[in-house]
């Protein structure tokens, strides 16, 4: 199961993270967003971080070449594009970054074109993202068949379990539910979380011939 925890500000919920197991951690670029942080300040953290942490910068409606400029600039390995964008968009992200991960809003008519995006994981979210409001999980069914699906959108603790259980996704992002505030991570939350979530993973992710999750090797 792949689990990545979003919304990085700091170092320390950085290395926290992934001492607790995360596959990935995100760093939000999207204007306007309680979480957004400086490519600087995003370089800064991603270059502490083991190399087999995919390291997401989360982008939304914003130009192609902003998003390589900004992913490149910081050392990041991996886009999220968390807006509008079109499939010519992501088509030109997707040929500058090692991994592309399009997001859709849950009921977003959009979702139903998602197999034209060049993507390695459709995300499905909250209509609104950051929320940490949980939406009905029933409308991750218009994802396309066989699509590496990450659910986010109000996962807890408590709850990512039923989530994984009832979608059965390939990953879970989770950021507001592991939260003391916008921004600031809840050591005991991150923990739960992860485990929760890495102990629910249905049966076909489990096997001898399985370790943990390798985003080099989908390269």
């Amino acid at each position: 199961m792949f689990v990545k925890i979003c919304g990085m500000t700091s170092e320390e919920d950085a290395l926290l993270a992934v001492a607790m197991g995360a596959d990935a951690v995100g760093f939000i670029f999207a204007p306007g967003s309680t979480r957004q942080i400086t490519a600087d300040r995003a370089r800064d953290i991603a270059r502490r971080l083991p190399p087999e942490i995919l390291t997401v910068g989360v982008f939304r409606n914003q130009a192609p070449e902003q998003v390589v400029d900004i992913v490149h600039f910081a050392g990041l390995r991996a886009a999220q594009l968390h807006g509008k964008e079109t499939p010519e968009q992501s088509q030109l992200v997707r040929k500058q970054v090692q991994f592309l991960i399009q997001a859709f809003a849950a009921g977003d008519p959009a979702l139903d074109r998602a197999e034209e995006y060049p993507a390695d994981a459709i995300m499905i979210d909250s209509p609104t993202p950051g929320s940490g409001k949980v939406f009905d999980w029933s409308l991750t069914e218009g994802a396309p068949a066989g699509a590496r699906l990450i659910l986010a959108g109000g996962l807890t603790p408590d709850n990512v379990a039923g989530a994984i259980e009832q979608v059965r996704p390939w990953g879970v992002d989770c950021a507001t539910g592991v939260e003391v505030e916008p921004g600031r991570k809840d050591a005991r939350k991150v923990r739960a979380f992860v485990a929760s979530a890495k102990a629910a993973a249905p049966v076909e992710y489990e096997g001898a011939d399985l370790g943990p999750y390798d985003w080099q090797d989908d390269g």
